[in-house]
C-alpha cells in the first residue's frame, strides 16, 4: 500500500514541488493550499486549506482521512514573507506571518500526532529556512517565524522520539520561482528606510532570481522522506549561503552582522 503525505502549502514554492517529487515516487497527497478547491488528479487530493483557520484544518484532515486514511508523515510547507521596516510594520502584519510560518505549522502538526502515535510511527517536515538560523534586514516577522519554528521543532523532536516519530527541519536558501503574492511589502515604509529598504530588496530579488531549483530540493526532501532514519535538519543551500552560515556561527556577532549589512546595503 503507497506511503500517505499531507503537504500544506502545495499550491506553489516548495511546497508544489515537493508534493510532485512525492507523486512521482508514489506517494499518496493530500494536499492543502488556500486557492485549492477540491479536486483528485490521480494520487493527488487537492483540498483547499488556510492553516491559520481552525474549521479550516479540520475539514481538511476529515476529507484526507476519508481518502487514505492516517498520514504517514505530514510536511509543513506553507509560508508567507512581508518585507518592510521593524519599527513601521504593523502587529496585524507581524501576526499575518506567524500565524502561517509558526502557527500554522502547529495547528497542522497537532492535527496529525495523535495519528500518529496510536500507529506508533511517523514522520514530520516542517520548512524553515536559512532565515531561522540568521535574520537579514527587513525581513525580521519572517525570520523570527522561522527562529521560532526551529527550536518549536528541536522541542517536538525530543518529545516524539519516544512515540517512533521522527522530526526534520528543512532549511532552504533561495531558490527560484517564489511568487510575490506570498511576499508583498509592507503597508507602510517611513522614509527614513526607502532607500536603503530598495537596496534590500532590489539585493533579495537578485538572489532568489539566480537561486536553485526548487524541483531539486523537492527531489531531496521525497529521497530523505523513503529513508528509514530522517536527519534532524536538511539544509539546501549554495556555497555563499553555506559560507554565510560558518561565518554566522564564527565571528564577533557584531562584526558578522556588519559584513551583511555591507552586502545588502542597509
Amino acid at each position: 500500500m503507497a506511503n500517505t503525505v499531507w503537504i500544506t502549502g502545495a499550491s506553489s514554492g516548495l511546497g508544489k514541488h515537493t508534493m510532485e517529487a512525492l507523486l512521482a515516487r508514489g506517494w499518496q497527497v493530500a494536499g492543502g493550499a488556500r486557492s485549492f478547491t477540491k479536486a483528485r488528479e490521480g494520487s493527488a487530493l487537492l483540498l483547499p486549506l488556510d492553516v491559520t483557520r481552525e474549521e479550516s484544518a479540520a475539514a481538511f484532515v476529515q476529507e484526507a482521512l476519508s481518502a487514505f486514511g492516517p498520514p504517514d508523515a505530514l510536511i509543513n510547507a506553507a509560508g508567507v514573507l512581508i518585507l518592510g521596516p521593524a519599527e513601521s510594520l504593523s502587529l496585524q502584519e507581524y501576526q499575518q506571518v506567524l500565524e502561517v510560518n509558526f502557527l500554522g505549522a502547529v495547528r497542522m502538526t497537532q492535527a496529525a500526532l495523535p495519528l500518529m502515535r496510536q500507529r506508533g510511527r511517523g514522520k514530520i517536515v516542517n520548512y524553515s529556512s536559512v532565515n531561522g538560523l540568521l535574520a537579514t534586514p527587513f525581513e525580521g516577522p519572517y525570520a523570527a517565524s522561522k527562529h521560532a519554528l526551529e527550536g518549536w521543532s528541536e522541542a517536538l523532536h525530543m518529545e516524539c522520539a519516544p512515540f517512533g516519530i521522527q522530526v526534520m527541519v528543512v532549511e532552504p536558501g533561495d531558490h527560484q520561482g517564489g511568487q510575490s503574492k506570498y511576499r508583498p511589502h509592507a503597508q507602510q515604509v517611513e522614509e527614513s528606510y526607502r532607500a536603503s529598504f530598495e537596496r534590500v530588496t532590489a539585493a533579495i530579488a537578485r538572489d532568489e532570481s539566480g537561486g536553485s531549483d526548487p524541483a531539486k530540493l523537492g527531489q531531496k526532501v521525497a529521497r530523505a522522506l523513503e529513508k528509514k532514519r530522517l536527519p534532524a535538519r536538511l539544509k539546501a543551500v549554495k556555497l555563499p549561503e553555506r559560507a554565510a552560515l560558518w561565518l554566522h556561527d564564527l565571528l564577533p556577532s557584531r562584526i558578522f552582522l556588519k559584513l551583511l549589512s555591507l552586502y545588502y546595503g542597509v
